[in-house]
């Protein structure tokens, strides 16, 4: 009975998990798609990215990468996470850009949109219908590689 259960359960999360939603956040109208590649730039032994050595950790990549920047986030594991530091339910503007406190990003526009940096997701009061655009994140020893292209 538990394995009909946990096989349902699979096929749940597999079905809830498709390539639209990834389509949802690449067609933003407020985002521009913008191509960057950190190279090797963030290496886990120097400073400041020696504190993704540590499991909830982040550190801001400036706006050299992304729009305004890329919050990379260290969960623990193998777990990165990589988002752009533009709220994405609002047309760019000077309070647009998030402003990171521990693992919550909050956009500095009179609704003050904010969302989880671990999974970029919509905090409650968080208006519209985007999640935080999410870039790509590559690990190799100590070297973090984060892109969009």
């Amino acid at each position: 009975m538990n394995r009909i259960y946990s096989i349902i359960l699979l096929a749940l999360i597999v079905a809830s998990c498709n390539k639209s939603d990834d389509d949802a956040n690449t067609n933003n109208q407020y985002l521009p798609n913008i191509n960057f590649d950190t190279g090797t730039l963030v290496n886990t032994n120097l400073q400041p990215y020696d504190v993704l050595q540590f499991p909830n950790n982040y550190v801001i990549l400036n706006n050299n990468y992304g729009i305004n920047g890329v919050v990379l986030f260290y969960a623990g594991g193998d777990n990165y996470s990589a988002f752009e530091l533009s709220d994405p339910n609002h047309a760019l503007s000077d309070c647009s850009t998030l402003s990171v406190e521990g693992v919550i990003a909050t956009c500095d526009c009179d609704d003050g949109n904010s969302y989880e940096i671990l999974n970029g997701i919509g905090q409650t009061g968080t208006t519209g219908n985007f999640a935080l655009k999410r870039y790509f994140v590559e690990v190799t020893g100590n070297i973090i590689r984060v892109y969009n292209n």
